[in-house]
């Protein structure tokens, strides 16, 4: 090739004064576009400012070898000082090298967007091969065939692409399922796959398609952001429905591990492939409240059709869609669904769409010297003005367009590296690797400036680009943000509109309500209990102090102690059993556990033990034969009493240290059926009532009330056994077994009934507490009371001359006593009869004997 050049002059020299750079004049052979300034402002300019940015041009048939582009430098020069740029007239006769470019663009079939993208392509690349510093030695060629979005239809394609000269040294599918078969298959062949139009996630595999890129961001680029609102508005837990098809389930699978990093929940997923009506339903069950929703536009009018009459929509929901639909979607008239524009305008009003960036937002001059409203003037001009909305692929040209512009220059790029190793781009055949290397190193490290944003790809090949976030507001879709995954950075404009206050709860608001106890009833049930543990110190006091009174020492007065002081135990655990989380912290609510149950199972063994003890005696000396029981009446003594209170305590103190030890009472929880109060219809109240409970608690309870009741209705036995026994020794027996009477069908009747009631905290405490200070009280009056009114009626106060044969418990028991000291008298009066009955009848015989003689006469 045979080129005759012209030099152009390099700018003028650095002016280190001038706050610029020095206007450049253009030369004889070729001309600089002054972007932005006249005729008239070039003569009178000198300097122009910096940043701003001079283009050379040429005139007929010459090209600009060099820099095309410079710009006005901070420090006065322009860029790229050292390259002369050249206008190069090209020599009719030269001939470029070509690349062929093996291209399917779907014309028709699902997704026809080969209607935009093969005209953007062939813009593309009618620029590169028009630029003398890419590839200046080649020239670019485009094969295209029409796959018709069909993987079956592409197999015949590629075949004869692979098979029919010349050979292609890149090949450019688009549609997942197309790009899918080419790119697995384009590895054999040391083939690079440069894709368009391919969403599907599964692409990103590299160990299934090792040299495919794509300038078209996979579909799980919409998950960072997601993830990222999900943060922003403080939701965790989401549900999801989608379509089942591969490239939503990929997406899906995607989606689950990004929030499970996150920490956020999936709760429900749905799926559905052609009805969603049980999906939808499912949704409002599990009261799922932010939705994630995969399918494609016309899934997504049979959803929100069933998503209207499960009224799932409103302040309290918020649904995430794909942003690639249509903007009227929603109104547009589908026979496949019955409800009308106004039901489907209202249930998807506030949605959130994230949709990738395919056009640069900004007005920048890419690589290609083209902002992106020029490309799109111009590829609308391509086009012919054919309407873009019915023009397949019109939103992803932008990526077919920088799909060419990364392939030239990553192809530009490894012109170098092969010349150093001694080969060309032409010498490339499908079994050539080193080239096909070249070529993968240098568009993984493309990055550029394109008219759809910064191409750069990640290490799976996929395009990394910014998110938009849209939200439909008011019948129309609202920009509300844009997102950059590979920066992390979120540009909000904070104009995001909400059906209630704000962003609505990820859930029902479930607010825990602790049920604590009346404590109205607490303060009376303690009053009670209060005055009773004053009886039993009084009563206990009385004891003591007429502990030497005869009648008191036979009522066996310390295990009258013991009972009066178990009382007072029993009474004093009222106190704790009312207590909950009202009056101390969670930290303290065990120790309270182990004061109700210590206190309750200690006092009741000295309370109840003692009098069992009494009445245990009493049945095992006094209900035998009398000549038994004259025996061991003098046999009593009271250590055998102390000792039988204290085996049953032991074995108390012994299971409850057991119990305190291996399974240890710890706080639980009850939770009750969730209300719904009338103010606000988004938020439950969970009631909770605290419980003191152990692991085996039911097990621990059936051991001690089993216990318990056995010695309860042995207590009752005995007790009627011992109804008519009379004893000095344990003068109060009758008194004792009335109060095991009281006692023992008073707990045999609460035990029961407060397990039944355990959660209702108020009916529970009322018969516990109740039951507890109504058997003290009539205990403490029925051991006592008749003691104190006998000895105040009577006055034997300290007496140790007082009558020791009066005995009974009461005065009621008076006529007994004199009745069994006359019988006492009567059999005494028996024995002096006997004793005196021999010396009797003597007296009486001598008497008779003298009366005879004194009536014999005298001789």
């Amino acid at each position: 090739m045979r080129l005759s050049s012209f030099i152009l002059p390099p700018p003028p020299p650095f002016f280190p004064l001038s706050p610029g750079c020095a206007i450049i004049r253009p030369p004889r052979d070729g001309g600089i576009r002054y972007r932005g300034l006249t005729q008239e402002q070039i003569r009178s300019v000198q300097i122009l400012p910096v940043d701003y940015e001079i283009e050379y041009i040429c005139r007929g048939n010459r090209v600009i070898v060099g820099p095309k582009v410079r710009k006005c430098l901070p420090n006065g020069t322009w860029t790229d000082m050292m390259q002369a740029s050249r206008c190069s007239l090209r020599h009719p006769h030269s001939i470029f090298k070509k690349l062929y470019i093996g291209a399917l663009f779907p014309m028709s079939g699902g997704w026809p967007g080969g209607q935009a993208c093969m005209p953007s392509a062939q813009m593309a690349l009618d620029l590169v091969n028009n630029r003398s510093d890419i590839l200046p030695d080649y020239e670019l060629e485009l094969i295209h065939y029409d796959s018709m979005c069909d993987p079956g239809e592409a197999t015949k394609l590629l075949y004869d692409l692979l098979y029919t000269e010349p050979i292609k040294i890149v090949l450019m599918p688009g549609c997942s399922g197309v790009s899918t078969l080419v790119a697995e298959a384009a590895r054999m062949w040391n083939l690079i796959v440069l894709s368009y139009g391919s969403s599907s996630p599964a692409l990103s595999n590299r160990q299934r398609f090792p040299t495919f890129f794509r300038t078209h961001p996979s579909a799980t680029l919409h998950n960072p952001t997601r993830v990222k609102l999900f943060k922003k508005w403080k939701w965790t837990r989401i549900a999801t429905i989608q379509q089942t098809t591969e490239v939503f389930t990929s997406t899906l699978d995607d989606l689950e591990q990004r929030v499970k990093e996150a920490g956020i929940e999936i709760s429900v997923r749905q799926s559905f492939l052609t009805d969603p009506a049980v999906a939808v339903k499912n949704l409002k069950r599990q009261d799922a409240r932010i939705i994630v929703g995969l399918f494609y536009e016309t899934e997504a009018r049979k959803v929100f059709c069933e998503v209207f009459k499960e009224k799932l929509y409103g302040k309290k929901h918020v649904w995430f869609l794909i942003g690639w639909y249509a903007d009227n979607w929603f109104k547009i008239k589908d026979p496949a669904i019955n409800c009308t524009v106004e039901n489907m305008t209202e249930a998807v009003e506030g949605h959130v769409t994230t949709e990738i960036v395919m056009l640069n937002p900004e007005t920048v001059r890419g690589v290609s010297n083209m902002t992106s409203q020029e490309f799109l003037a111009a590829l609308m001009s391509r086009l012919g003005g054919k309407n873009p909305e019915e023009t397949g692929g019109f939103q992803e040209a932008p990526l077919a367009y920088d799909a060419v512009w990364a392939l030239a220059l990553a192809l530009n790029k490894t012109v170098a590296p092969l010349k150093a190793k001694g080969r060309r781009l032409e010498d490339f055949n499908y079994n050539n690797h080193d080239i096909t290397s070249e070529i993968y190193r240098a568009l993984n490290t493309s990055s550029f400036e394109g008219v759809s944003g910064q191409v750069v790809f990640d290490a799976q090949g996929s395009r990394m680009a910014m998110t938009l976030i849209e939200q439909l507001q008011g019948g129309s879709y609202k920009k509300i943000g844009y997102y950059d995954s590979s920066q992390g950075n979120l540009s909000w404009f904070g104009n995001d509109v909400w059906i209630g206050a704000g962003p609505p709860a990820d859930r029902t608001v479930v607010i825990d309500e602790y049920r604590y106890l009346s404590q109205k009833l607490f303060a009376a049930v303690s009053v009670f209990a209060g005055l009773g543990i004053l009886l039993g110190i009084v009563c206990l006091t009385f004891n003591i102090y007429n502990g030497n009174v005869r009648y008191i020492q036979n009522s066996q007065p310390y295990l009258n102690n013991m009972t009066a002081v178990g009382c007072m135990m029993a009474l004093a655990a009222v106190f704790p059993l009312g207590i909950d989380g009202h009056h101390i912290q969670k930290s303290q609510f065990p120790v309270v556990c182990q004061f109700r149950l210590w206190l309750l199972g200690l006092g009741f063994s000295l309370a109840y033990g003692s009098m069992f003890t009494k009445i245990w005696w009493v049945h095992t000396l006094f209900t035998k034969k009398d000549e038994k029981k004259e025996k061991k009446k003098q046999h009593l003594e009271p250590w055998k009493l102390y000792a039988t209170v204290g085996v049953l305590l032991a074995i108390d103190f012994l299971s409850l240290m057991i119990w305190q030890i291996v399974d240890p009472l710890h706080i639980t929880k009850e939770k009750f059926t969730k209300e719904a109060p009338k103010e606000d219809l988004d938020v439950l109240i969970q009631p909770l009532l605290e419980h003191c409970s152990s692991k085996k608690m039911n097990t621990w309870l059936g051991v001690v009330y089993g216990y318990k009741g056995l010695l309860l209705l042995l207590g009752i036995f005995l007790a009627y056994e011992t109804k008519s026994v009379s004893t000095e020794k344990i003068n109060d027996h009758r008194a004792v077994g009335m109060a095991i009477y009281n006692v023992a069908v008073l707990c045999l009747i609460t035990a029961p009934v407060t397990m039944i009631l355990s959660s209702q905290q108020d009916a529970s405490f009322a018969f516990a507490s109740l039951a507890i200070v109504f058997s003290a009280y009539i205990t403490l009056v029925v051991l006592f009371v008749p003691k104190m009114r006998r000895l105040i009626t009577r006055g034997e106060w300290q007496s140790e001359q007082q009558d020791t044969l009066k005995t009974g418990s009461s005065t009621n028991n008076n006529d007994e006593e004199k009745s069994r000291q006359l019988e006492r008298e009567n059999r005494e009066l028996q024995k002096i009869i006997q004793e005196l009955r021999p010396s009797l009848k003597r007296s009486l015989s001598c008497r008779d004997s003298i009366r005879m003689e004194t009536r014999l006469p005298r001789g």
